[in-house]
C-alpha cells in the first residue's frame, strides 16, 4: 500500500481507534459504537473506508452478526527532520528475511527453532517485544546522528537546505564515481545540478578536480 494513502487514512483518530480495538479482538458494528461513542453509520463509513483500503475484512457468524478484524500485517515508517521528510510506503513483515545477509549493521542472536511448547513460544514473544524496542531506541539513536552529521556538513560548507544533497555527492565521490554524469545517476539528480554542486565544493576546498575526474580532496579525505 502506498504510504501516502495509509497516512491519510490513519490521519482519522476514530478509524486509529478501530484498528486499535480490532487488533485485540474482532468486533460488530454495535461494539465499536459503543467504544468510540459515535453513531453507528459513521462507524460503517469508516470501516468501508479501512476496508477499501484492505487493512480489515469482515466474516458473518451463526446469528448474521458480522464482525470486523484486521486483515493483514503492514508497517509504516516516518521520518521527519530538519534535513528532509518521508514515508517508506507500507510493508509485510517478513519472519523469513535474511538479517545477515541484508541487515550486515545489524547483529542478533536468532532463534530459527519452530518449537511448538507454549512456555518456549512465550519466552520467545517476550525475546521478540524486547527487540522491537531496542530497534525504536536504535532508529531514534540513527536520525539523532544523521542530524549531528548533517549540521556539521553545514558548518563546513555554508549551506542550508541542500546539506544532504552534498552529503550524498560527496559518499558517491567516496564510493568511487568521479564523473559528473555517475555522480548524478547515484544521487538521482539533474547533471547540471551535481556540477554546481561539485564546483561550490571545490572552492570549499573539500572536492578536486583534475580536468578527468572529480574526488575528496585529500586532506579532507584524510580528516
Amino acid at each position: 500500500m502506498d504510504s501516502a494513502v495509509l497516512l491519510d487514512l490513519l490521519g482519522n483518530e476514530n478509524r486509529r481507534r478501530i484498528l486499535r480495538l480490532l487488533s485485540h479482538k474482532p468486533c460488530y458494528v454495535t461494539e465499536i459504537s459503543e467504544y468510540l461513542g459515535v453513531s453507528p453509520k459513521a462507524v460503517i463509513d469508516h470501516l468501508r473506508k479501512l476496508e477499501d483500503a484492505g487493512l480489515i475484512e469482515s466474516r458473518t457468524d451463526d446469528q448474521r452478526r458480522k464482525y470486523f478484524h484486521i486483515s493483514r500485517n503492514l508497517r509504516l515508517e516516518v521520518n521527519v527532520s530538519r534535513y528532509g521528510f518521508g514515508a517508506k510506503s507500507a510493508y509485510p513483515p517478513s519472519p523469513s528475511l535474511d538479517m545477515a545477509g541484508r541487515c550486515p549493521h545489524v547483529s542478533l542472536e536468532l532463534d530459527n527453532s519452530d518449537t511448538d511448547d507454549i512456555a518456549e513460544l512465550a519466552r520467545e514473544l517476550g525475546k521478540l517485544e524486547d527487540l522491537d524496542n531496542e530497534l525504536s531506541l536504535a532508529q531514534r539513536w540513527v536520525q539523532g546522528k544523521q542530524t549531528e552529521v548533517l549540521d556539521r556538513i553545514n558548518d563546513r560548507l555554508g549551506v542550508d537546505a541542500d546539506s544532504r544533497f552534498y552529503a550524498e555527492i560527496l559518499a558517491a565521490l567516496a564510493n568511487g564515481s568521479s564523473a559528473t554524469e555517475s555522480v548524478a545517476r547515484d544521487v538521482n539528480a539533474d547533471p547540471e545540478a551535481v556540477d554546481a554542486a561539485l564546483r561550490h565544493l571545490a572552492d570549499n576546498g573539500l572536492v578536486t578536480y583534475d580536468g578527468d575526474r572529480w574526488d575528496i580532496a585529500s586532506s579532507t579525505a584524510d580528516h
